[in-house]
């Protein structure tokens, strides 16, 4: 009874920091080194055990092999961004689809997907198209909500395609492997990517004026046509080429067994470095991509020191094992389980980002999931959309504000709630694809089954 009262107090404590504004990584190890003071019978030689206990997770939680895979795959996507590649795919895209009603968003769409598949982090994705397909879809005449819309939901490719750093993260948090989480988010990346591209094709043939059909006046088209035939063919060749080859000695690499996911990733980072040099990077775009890998990657590491200290804290308090019962006993069908699993991810992405969600979550909730049958490959690709969709979720879902911010100096008036409305339809796309994979987990676990045979 003494440890669930400790639990208690610690998700209370843990809550209160976070809602008051205190880090997470600060929230999380604060909160461990209360549970480990009173648990150790909170004297003068528990401050000891706490010590010892922070010096060795911090050291284990390192020191590992497998933790250099996020800063590498970071740079990889760093090295691709600054080549200015994304914008050659994204202006060759347009012209290859000049027939297709809609086919700025639908371009929209893609380019995230290809670029999901070498930076693997939602939040640059809806960044970078922010500045890259919003003025385009402007000068069309597209409804501005819309756009933003369309560039906010299919960000949210970035965190479910391979190589994801929210699968890596998930990976190291469950113990699970790499290679085969980066395996299973490829058939539900691909079956979102169709989903939202069936959606922004109803809109254009539903409402044309909402994707500027017969609202951009002829100079506006042309001028536009002019900026996309800017992009030679050359270019958009050797750009696309470019990510394909990146895709293929990354992912094939590491499926195939050629190289470990860490392998893999320096393998990408080498290849975006020679992309990049192609394309003309300047030594100045160089340091300023390895500081902005380090200025991304540090508070990720340390946030996995904290979630380390704090999973040996739920298992010493039992902690994890109370909130197992709970749920286990509570007499609900498994897939309630899920649906409340899922509504919890729904309200912390309104709060905190993806990464501190899952540090938060992870731990106790695979687990779970494992003893209702679940497939644990299957669980994880469902949590990561749910994870990415909370980010879609008013009042401060992380992917909106981060789209109004990329836009300010061009839309200074744009309202975020406009923003939120015209996401909403994606983010209710990714709850039908949740529902999809439970029904049929054999759409996340297809690939890792053939790839990785047991």
């Amino acid at each position: 009874m003494f440890e669930v009262n400790i639990a208690i107090l610690l998700i209370v404590c843990l809550i209160a920091l976070v809602a008051i504004g205190v880090h997470i990584a600060v929230a999380l190890g604060m909160t461990s080194a209360l549970g480990i003071f009173l648990v150790t019978g909170a004297d003068i030689y528990a401050f000891e055990t706490v010590r010892r206990m922070l010096a060795a997770t911090a050291y284990e939680a390192i020191r590992d092999y497998v933790f250099a895979v996020i800063p590498l795959f970071l740079l990889m996507g760093e090295f691709i961004s600054k080549s200015g590649t994304v914008t050659d795919v994204y202006r060759g895209l347009n012209r290859l689809l000049r027939k297709i009603p809609g086919r700025l968003a639908i371009a929209t769409v893609l380019g995230n997907a290809l670029f999901s598949f070498v930076t693997g982090v939602s939040i640059a994705s809806a960044a970078t198209f922010s500045r890259i397909a919003y003025p385009e879809m402007r000068r069309f005449g597209y409804h501005p909500g819309f756009a933003l819309g369309s560039v906010a939901g299919s960000s949210c490719l970035g965190m479910l395609i391979p190589p994801s750093v929210l699968m890596i993260v998930w990976g190291i948090l469950t113990e699970q492997s790499i290679g085969q989480l980066f395996a299973a988010g490829v058939l539900p990346g691909l079956m979102l990517t169709v989903m939202f591209i069936s959606y922004v094709l109803a809109v254009a043939i539903i409402s044309p004026a909402t994707v500027g059909g017969g609202v951009a006046k002829v100079q506006e088209i042309e001028r536009a046509q002019q900026d996309e035939d800017e992009v030679s063919t050359t270019q958009f060749f050797i750009s696309l080429a470019g990510i394909v080859a990146v895709v293929v000695a990354v992912l094939g690499g590491i499926w195939f067994g050629l190289f470990s996911p860490t392998e893999g990733a320096g393998a990408g980072a080498f290849i975006g470095l020679v992309l990049a040099l192609i394309k003309g990077m300047k030594f100045r775009d160089f340091v300023d991509a390895i500081l902005s890998v380090g200025r991304t990657s540090a508070p990720i590491l340390l946030l996995l020191v904290a979630a380390s200290l704090y999973s040996r804290t739920l298992a010493m308090t039992g902690m994890a094992n109370a909130i197992e019962g709970l749920f286990i006993g509570s007499g609900m069908e498994p897939w309630m389980i899920i649906a409340v699993m899922v509504l919890i991810w729904f309200a912390l992405g309104m709060i905190i980002d993806s990464i501190s969600i899952m540090l938060l979550t992870a731990a106790i909730f695979s687990p779970i999931a494992v003893k209702l049958g679940f497939d644990p490959i299957a669980f994880a690709i469902i949590a990561i959309i749910a994870i990415e969709a909370g980010l879609l979720t008013p009042p401060f879902g992380l992917l909106v504000y981060t789209v109004k911010s990329a836009i300010t100096d061009i839309e200074p008036d744009m309202n975020v709630m406009t923003i939120f409305k015209s996401s909403t339809p994606y983010w209710v796309v990714m709850l039908i694809a949740m529902v999809l994979i439970v029904m049929y987990p054999g759409i996340a676990s297809y690939l890792p089954n053939v790839l990785f045979p047991s």
